[in-house]
């Protein structure tokens, strides 16, 4: 499993190209061979996954039971405005036109990357998302998700 880092500013140009930064290109050494796959996110954002990762999702669902009708409206939902993406040339992938719509995202993007996959976000969106003060609240989140979490034998305070 990939462990990619980093938060990225970009923009699309016209035709809803996007230069991949190079900081991020070298995180994705097998991207211009491999390729990459964009669908939908879960909120009104867009997700970039390697080609090897994309595949590790279809495995997963493809074990799904299809005689289940959420299992298939899960599947469905999920392939929903799936697309390969092609690093061209000058380092730039196009983003479909409709993913950018689902999205709201115009110009200005945030790519921020989670573990195995990158977040692709309208930049005011993101900020906005990102900008509201937690304080507390961020305690408080952190010490429910990861309080009772065990550390493999580390002290869990």
């Amino acid at each position: 499993m990939i462990q990619l880092i980093g938060e990225f500013e970009c923009k699309l140009d016209t035709k809803g190209r996007m230069v991949v930064p190079a900081a991020l290109k070298r995180q994705l050494p097998e991207a211009e061979r491999e390729g990459l796959v964009v669908n939908r996110g879960f909120e009104k954002n867009l997700v970039i996954y390697t080609r090897e990762e994309w595949n590790k999702k279809m495995q997963q669902l493809a074990k799904l039971n299809q005689y289940n009708l959420k299992n298939r409206n899960f599947v469905r939902q999920f392939m929903r405005g799936a697309t390969e993406l092609a690093l061209d040339a000058a380092g730039r992938v196009l983003l479909p036109k409709g993913l950018l719509e689902y999205a709201g995202i115009e110009g200005e993007v945030v790519l921020a990357c989670q573990f195995d996959k990158i977040e692709v976000w309208s930049k005011p969106v993101y900020d906005q998302l990102m900008g509201e003060d937690m304080g507390e609240d961020f305690a408080a989140l952190a010490e429910e998700v990861m309080g009772g979490f065990d550390f493999g034998g580390m002290d869990n305070e």
